[in-house]
């Protein structure tokens, strides 16, 4: 069975402690804990980790370091996500969001996952991503909430 790279951003660890999304993000990371899915840390994700609740902190920290690869950080994802912002795909204001999706293209993302139907999992947001992907010889990035994962 193959395991699938993911990029979970920081909305999925923080769903395990909303009430309408705790059930399906634990479904998830159970999923990730069998095997199923290898996370891909970034450090932007690590960085909104650092402000959240310790609780929402604990889900990384009680992972074994086999069921994630941290990637780093590297001038093209300045870049990418300049692109995304450059072609208005988000604004300014979403800068981080858009990073996500830098780091899960440059890294080769299987999936990207997130609750963030605003500026991630929005079917204008997800062609404007490809959109930018395409014109920069990236892959076409799938973006899907945990729901459609599970």
């Amino acid at each position: 069975m193959k395991q699938y790279r993911v990029y979970a951003d920081t909305s999925v660890f923080g769903g395990c402690f909303d009430e309408e999304f705790a059930e399906t993000s634990k479904m998830f990371f159970k999923l990730v804990k069998d095997g199923s899915f290898k996370l891909i840390i970034s450090p932007i994700l690590l960085a909104e980790l650092a402000e959240a609740p310790k609780v929402v902190k604990q889900i990384l920290t009680d992972m074994t370091q086999d069921l994630f690869d941290f990637v780093y950080y590297t001038p093209e994802v300045s870049e990418l996500r300049d692109k995304y912002l450059n072609a208005k795909v988000l604004t300014n204001k979403s800068k981080t969001d858009a990073e996500h999706i830098a780091y899960a293209t440059i890294y080769n993302a299987d999936f990207v996952v997130s609750w963030n139907f605003k500026h991630i999992v929005h079917f204008e947001k997800i062609s404007g991503f490809n959109s930018v992907n395409l014109m920069n010889s990236y892959k076409l990035i799938s973006i899907y909430s945990p729901k459609e994962m599970v």
